[in-house]
C-alpha cells in the first residue's frame, strides 16, 4: 500500500537551494554573509581622446584604495570596512556588502601610461586613461567602385 503526498513546489524548490548551498560549501538556511567581498559598480567610457572608468565607491577612504597600472592592466582594489558595533547600537539587518575588492580591465596598447590620473570625489574614483598622439580618431576616404 503506497502512501499520497500533496506535491509542494516550494518544499522541492528549497531543497534544490540546499543542495546546491552544500555543493559551494554554505551552510544551508544560513543568509548570505556581508563579509564575503564586494563588486562596486564601474562604468567605462571612450572619447576620441581618452578612456575614462568611474567606480561607485560609497563609504570607502581614500587610504583604503589602490589603483596600479602594469602588464596591460588596470588594477582597482580596496576595501570598505563595515562599522562596527558601538555600545547602545545594534544592527537588525545588514544587507550592505563590506569587505575587500578588485577590479580588473585590460587597456588596450594606444594608452599614454605616463599621464594616466585618478581622482576620488564624494564616493566616486575617476581613472583617466588618455590615448597616445597615433591612436586618435581619423578620417579614411573610402572609395565605392
Amino acid at each position: 500500500m503506497s502512501t499520497l503526498m500533496r506535491w509542494d513546489p516550494f518544499r522541492e524548490l528549497e531543497d534544490v537551494q540546499n543542495r546546491l548551498s552544500r555543493l559551494l560549501g554554505e551552510r544551508p538556511g544560513e543568509e548570505e554573509p556581508f563579509f564575503r567581498g564586494w563588486v562596486p559598480a564601474v562604468d567605462v567610457q571612450e572619447t576620441d581622446k581618452e578612456y575614462s572608468i568611474k567606480v561607485d565607491l560609497p563609504e570607502v577612504k581614500r587610504e583604503d584604495v589602490k589603483v596600479e597600472l602594469a602588464d596591460g592592466a588596470v588594477t582597482i582594489q580596496g576595501e570598505r570596512r563595515q562599522e562596527k558595533d558601538e555600545k547602545g547600537k545594534r544592527f537588525h539587518r545588514i544587507e550592505r556588502q563590506y569587505g575587500q575588492f578588485i577590479r580588473r580591465f585590460a587597456l588596450p596598447g594606444e594608452i599614454d601610461a605616463t599621464k594616466v590620473q585618478a581622482e576620488f570625489k564624494d564616493g566616486v574614483l575617476k581613472v583617466t586613461l588618455p590615448k597616445t598622439a597615433a591612436a586618435k580618431a581619423r578620417s579614411v576616404d573610402v572609395k565605392v567602385a
